[in-house]
């Protein structure tokens, strides 16, 4: 442990005289990091022991994946320690930051859902809330992305096998999961099946401390590993083959479901998920089960752990004992279920069949809370549609989004405009039959990773005008509204943006050999790839403005950088040849004499939280140009509204609550609404082709598209043609190009009057306060889930 920074490098430099290899940055972090679990350590086992001392509610977050990027320099920030150690370690000859490139990333999440459990792990503990994460422990990650001739490549991310251990494995909790075999009645009396034949799983719990920042509350993301079981439980046959089954189960985040072994494996992970975390808060309880719901609440992040509602179920009626009412009634005061989208291929499905065989006591428990509910709603004399679209079973598919509203007390979206539409489109029967249900919590980000710890400058810049309290209350941040119009401010950001800008072209010269105008605008479209997220319409407008510089003489454009990062699931091939559409635009646009000095195109490999944490910094420009109606919220529009980008995007969202705080006059919005996007999609009549065959423009990049000439090849092209033509633009690319590229030009408008634009970006900073997740997690608190503070002695 130490207190001053002279304490910190007497024992830094003992700590390094003690070990035997050289003393090379990896070493230097791996005592660093040890230095700093210390801390940790002693605050995570006194949280520990004040949540069993004082006997309150517990949340526990169920969620498939957690992006929580690395932890050294987070835990740092939250312990109050970062400036001292990297004084200390400066003084020493060593660079934080470069000890910070040493720490592997965890493999454990995607995007915005993964981040937005971070942020929420992040702001309970700093709220000093008992609240933990429910989560699995992947080997492998998603998949580490790489680029070859443009195309995406994919390969395992195994971040364990280099992690100096911020994981402490738990082998007193380990336990048994059942999957396929058979049920016997046992025995007279209530009916408790005996589960037969089945192939067992044992799941290892692996804790990670969460740091909260000021208050020494320490909460436990707890992470599932699947390993083979004793030897009494192993089947009969080949082992080596089971092991690498079961080790399957907690090897990768989002398995290629294209094929049925690959649905079956995502299935698999959920129920894994579900009951190693549900068995655990059930087993390990120090109150009757009848009184559940007054000590635990458990929030379900999507659908994928839906499977909870039927596995407390099984736990309350078979393990507990409990009658059919009183293990349901239970159940629905315990779990609340946030969604996060409209998208129809998106709300999960699975296969009855599929499910009663993998899972037949779960399976059965939701043929009768099926059973139950549609008696419930032939009751009421609703017409066949009505009750089609409320059943959790119909045509031998299980509907997880409709299991997960009826099992639940509380149904969250979360942004207005999301929740709006689940209301009144999506889920309007259920809305209609659970009324009380449903309420929005918009989304929210931690401003101590996404400005604290990713932009310094910004916050001492901030600090300096206003004072730290923002750093615990981000509303105050409303301050900076009386600098608005401070020259010298505005001046003084400026030069921090230029710096942000410097830092990140310096970094992508180091890790991708890529060169960028750091005078340029920086435009930036950071998203998962997929269709209603739109990089094609980013794309063709992109390629729209290199044939106009090669066209007219007249048109050199300010030089702007178009930034693109993001990964496209394995599977999905349309997702996969727009980036390999990017990449060769780019190839051509950026080694153009003329085009290159106005354009540059760069993709950034790898997308990830380390990565995102120089990039949102350094941003003028923030693409949210997803189809209106189709982005539940986003959170990358509020990590570029914090730090000073403008909002370029469509109303939808919670781009839509953003504008609603800065005014109109500081974003950039076109394109239909969501109110347009749905009336189209009711009464057909949009037609793709009308564009392509009235608009030269528009006519023209397409023809160069369908050519496979921006591709190097038609085939590259292929989906990119059937969504464009065969399935008519279903996200309205074509539709709202020309406004999107009148746009862009009123952007570089804009930004010629320099005070004018800093002042945009200002008033930005000054209104993102409320979309800190902070925020969010109390409204959870005071409306769903009824936490108290518990305070560190």
């Amino acid at each position: 442990m130490f207190y001053s920074k002279e304490e910190f490098k007497e024992n830094f430099v003992k700590l390094l005289e003690q070990q035997q290899q050289p003393a090379s940055s990896k070493t230097a972090y791996s005592i660093l990091a040890g230095m700093v679990r210390e801390f940790v350590q002693r605050d995570w086992d006194e949280t520990t022991y004040l949540y069993q001392e004082e006997q309150r509610k517990q949340l526990y977050y169920f969620s498939i994946e957690f992006l929580i990027g690395r932890m050294l320099g987070q835990n740092l920030v939250n312990l109050s320690l970062y400036e001292m150690v990297n004084e200390g370690l400066d003084e020493l000859g060593y660079s934080l930051a470069e000890l910070e490139e040493q720490e592997p990333e965890p493999g454990l999440g995607n995007g915005g859902l993964g981040r937005l459990a971070a942020c929420f792990m992040d702001s309970l503990a700093s709220l000093q809330m008992p609240g933990h994460g429910c989560g699995i422990r992947y080997k492998g990650g998603l998949f580490s992305q790489g680029l070859n001739d443009g195309f995406q490549t994919e390969q395992p991310t195994d971040w364990i096998n280099d992690s100096i251990g911020w994981d402490t494995r738990r082998e007193d909790l380990a336990l048994y999961i059942p999957f396929f075999g058979k049920l016997h009645a046992s025995g007279k009396g209530p009916f408790k099946p005996e589960h037969r034949d089945a192939k067992w799983v044992k799941a290892v719990p692996y804790d990670m401390p969460i740091v909260g920042a000021y208050g020494n509350t320490v909460n436990t993301l707890r992470l599932w590993q699947a390993e083979l079981p004793e030897q009494q439980l192993l089947p009969a046959g080949d082992i080596d083959a089971y092991q690498q089954q079961v080790e399957t189960i907690s090897d990768r985040l989002y398995p290629d479901d294209s094929t049925e072994e690959g649905k079956l494996l995502r299935l698999k992970q959920q129920y894994f998920l579900c009951s190693a975390s549900l068995q655990t808060i059930v087993k390990n309880r120090d109150f009757p089960i009848t009184v559940l719901p007054k000590h635990v609440a458990i929030q379900i992040n999507d659908t994928h752990p839906a499977l909870a509602i039927p596995e407390l179920m099984r736990i309350l009626l078979d393990e507990e004992g409990l009658s059919w009412e009183e293990a349901w009634g239970i159940t629905t005061h315990t779990i609340s279920y946030t969604n996060h989208t409209i998208l129809e291929e998106a709300m999960e499905k699975w296969s009855s069949q599929m499910l009663e065989q993998l899972l037949p006591r779960v399976y059965m428990i939701i043929q009768e809370i099926d059973r139950r509910f549609k008696e419930k709603c032939h009751q009421e004399k609703l017409d066949p549609e009505a009750l089609k679209k409320l059943a959790i079973i119909d045509d031998g598919t299980v509907k997880m989004a409709t299991l997960a509203v009826v099992g639940s007390y509380r149904v969250n979206g979360v942004a207005k405009l999301h929740t709006d539409i689940l209301k009144m489109r999506e889920m309007k029967e259920l809305n209609e039959h659970f009324p009380h249900k449903f309420h929005n919590k918009t989304n929210g980000i931690t401003h101590r990773r996404w400005l604290v710890k990713a932009n310094p400058e910004l916050s001492d810049l901030i600090s300096s005008a206003i004072g730290d309290e923002w750093k615990r209350d981000t509303m105050k941040l409303h301050k900076l509204n009386e600098f608005t119009q401070d020259p010298v401010f505005l001046g003084d950001f400026k030069a921090v943006k230029q710096q942000k800008k410097n830092q990140l072209a310096d970094y992508l010269v180091k890790h991708q050999a890529v060169t960028i105008d750091p005078e340029s605008i920086y435009d930036m479209h950071i998203k998962r790839f997929h269709g209603y997220k739109r990089q094609l319409m980013n794309i063709l407008h992109i390629q729209m403005l290199y044939n106009r510089i090669k066209e007219d003489a007249s048109y050199r454009p300010h030089p702007r950088t178009f930034f693109f990062a993001g990964k496209a699931a394995k599977s999905y091939q349309f997702a996969k040849q727009v980036i390999k559409l990017i990449n060769t635009i780019a190839e051509q646009i950026n080694t153009d004499p003329v085009a290159r000095h106005h354009l540059h195109v760069v993709f950034v490999e790898d997308y990830s939280v380390s990565r995102a944490e120089k990039m949102f910094p350094a941003a003028d420009i923030s693409e949210q140009i997803s189809t209106a109606s189709k982005e539940a919220s986003g959170t990358g529009n509020m990590k570029f509204m914090m730090n000073g980008a403008v909002t370029l995007g469509t109303f939808d969202g919670a781009t839509v609550e953003i504008v609603e705080q800065i005014g109109d006059d500081n974003a950039f919005i076109f394109g239909l609404s969501a109110q347009q996007v749905m009336q189209f999609e009711k009464e057909k009549t949009y037609h793709a082709r009308e564009f392509i065959e009235k608009d030269r423009e528009i006519g023209r990049v397409v023809s160069e598209l369908l050519s496979g000439s921006l591709s190097k090849g038609a085939e590259n092209i292929d989906f990119i043609r059937r969504q464009l033509i065969g399935e008519n633009d279903p996200f309205f690319v074509l539709k709202d190009l020309q406004h999107y590229a009148r746009t862009h030009n009123r952007v570089l408008a804009e930004y010629e009057d320099s005070l004018a634009w800093q002042e945009m970006s200002v008033v930005n900073i000054a209104q993102s306060g409320i979309f800190s997740s902070d925020r969010t997690i109390r409204q959870y608190s005071d409306e769903v889930w009824g936490l108290e503070k518990v305070h560190s002695k």
